[in-house]
């Protein structure tokens, strides 16, 4: 069976290129598992955890919005920001995760950021504790 081949670039650089058996990319309302022959599609990234496995190797990153488009075998993932296992530090995360929680919030608006902040970090600090 022939492989994939994986893309992921954010504005400021390309992240990965490289061949893999699977990719699972973060939706805003799951997960999507791409294999090879995947029909074509495009679709809106959510914050979470991108995993590109070859063979016994899982590499996994944290993504933040944008798009994935599949095509003949290849998964081009375009995201605003993608760190690397080893970019996240678990403490620091925690940290900041605590002082996103204490802070008070007033309105519509500031409640559903400082919600939506504490679940990107809960994310990377999942992504950073299981390693890769």
């Amino acid at each position: 069976m022939a492989g994939l081949r994986c893309i992921v670039v954010t504005p400021e650089r390309k992240v990965l290129e490289e061949t893999a058996d699977a990719v699972t990319v973060p939706l805003p309302d799951g997960e999507l598992g791409i294999y090879p022959l995947h029909a074509p599609l495009i679709g809106r990234l959510g914050a979470g955890e991108l995993r590109v496995r070859q063979g016994e190797k899982l590499r996994r990153f944290y993504v933040e919005g944008g798009f994935v488009e599949v095509l003949n075998d290849v998964v081009s993932v375009v995201t605003t920001r993608a760190l690397t296992v080893r970019e996240l530090a678990p403490d620091v995360l925690h940290q900041q995760l605590e002082q996103v929680i204490q802070t008070r919030a007033a309105g519509d608006e500031a409640i559903a950021e400082r919600n939506a902040q504490a679940a990107r970090l809960r994310a990377m600090l999942r992504i950073a504790r299981r390693g890769e």
